[in-house]
């Protein structure tokens, strides 16, 4: 059964996630995006409209919890580095495609920050506004000829700076909240949030070459899932050879799952990742679970609980990060780390269920809140 080129009974687990069930998984996923945006935009609307009428009325604030970049350096700035993409050479952005970015960038960072300082990070519709710009500007791009590797590589390089416009959008939102609260001064934040994006831009620049090089995109050992789902949604649009059936299923069953009320882009996500990822965010979820149904002394001592679980969860994903780009070096330079074959399936088994042992001492251990 296309596209896989062998029967079924000779493909592994990986191969029919490869083959089959990561077609259906990004229909779903595409579906689930343009749902949730579509849900979101009486809200949108209604953000953009209250932030256009307040847009430029305040004048140079003479009290220092006020102050902040004046908006037409602001304005400017992000004409310039729009610009800069155009010109710089190596990346693929037309004027057209800066031009995209302009317009999608204004709309997108000012609803993301608005809904975000007034709601939280987690009203922020990041997925949908991506995959809604990649659609797009995929069919702009080919409506005026731009079509083939190039078209399909210029699409995804604008749905990338729209995401990074709308997440950073959100989160400097959250920053210059957290900021107000504490008395700080908004213009000193917003000159370490451009030193920040400056250097993590270049930072991650690096951490992405280096990671290719170690195991190479879209491989098994990093099969980069959600670059591959911008892949397929921009290839669905310039006509690549895929799968339709397979696709339209996905969506199908996206719509399905709206209609009877399971939140829809969560499920879409799960049904898209590789299973190797689903099921640890899974035991995390039922541990969660398994925490929120305990009793316990004092609604204090719930909370923190939980924040323990949150803090340690958190910290697990800094450490995998950083242990990733230490095997990336390791095998850059070929250096084996691997001890699949020594510990095998079973005793990486055992190796999770000693973290998840480990997670749960430390979040019913430390001192304990009398309260």
């Amino acid at each position: 059964m296309y596209p896989a080129t062998r029967a079924f009974n000779t493909l592994s687990t990986w191969d029919l996630w490869g083959n089959f069930i990561r077609y259906i998984g990004a229909g779903a996923v595409a579906a689930g995006g343009i749902l949730s945006l579509i849900k979101s935009l009486p809200l949108i609307a209604k953000t953009f409209s209250k932030a256009m009428k307040g847009f430029g009325h305040k004048g140079e604030a003479a009290v220092r919890t006020e102050r902040s970049i004046p908006l037409p350096v602001s304005l400017i700035g992000a004409v310039i580095a729009a610009m800069l993409l155009w010109l710089m050479p190596g990346v693929p952005i037309s004027l057209l495609a800066a031009l995209i970015i302009i317009v999608f960038g204004f709309f997108f960072a000012t609803v993301s920050a608005r809904m975000v300082g007034l709601v939280g990070s987690s009203n922020n519709p990041v997925s949908g506004m991506a995959i809604a710009t990649l659609l797009i500007a995929a069919i702009l791009l080919k409506a005026t000829g731009n079509i083939g590797v190039t078209g399909m590589t210029t699409a995804i390089c604008i749905g990338t700076v729209i995401c990074i416009v709308a997440a950073m959008a959100g989160d400097t939102s959250q920053d210059l909240k957290t900021g107000y609260i504490v008395g700080a001064t908004p213009i000193y934040q917003q000159y370490g949030e451009l030193i920040g994006t400056v250097a993590s831009g270049l930072a991650i620049a690096g951490v992405l070459n280096l990671l290719n090089a170690a195991w190479a995109y879209g491989s098994q050992e990093l099969p980069a899932p959600q670059a591959v789902l911008m892949k397929m949604v921009v290839e669905v649009v310039m006509g690549g050879n895929l799968p339709w059936g397979l696709v339209f299923a996905g969506v199908f069953i996206a719509i399905v799952v709206e209609i009877v009320g399971v939140p829809v882009l969560p499920f879409a996500l799960g049904l898209y990742l590789p299973i190797h990822l689903s099921i640890p965010i899974m035991a995390g979820g039922l541990i969660r679970l398994w925490v929120e149904k305990r009793k316990f002394k004092s609604e204090t001592r719930r909370k923190e609980v939980m924040d323990n679980g949150v803090l340690y969860s958190s910290g697990t994903i800094a450490g995998e990060g950083i242990v990733g780009i230490l095997l990336a070096v390791c095998t850059v330079f070929g250096v084996d780390m691997s001890l699949g074959g020594i510990l095998g399936n079973w005793g990486g088994l055992a190796f999770f269920a000693g973290l998840i042992a480990v997670m749960l001492a430390f979040i019913f251990g430390g001192k304990r809140n009398k309260e």
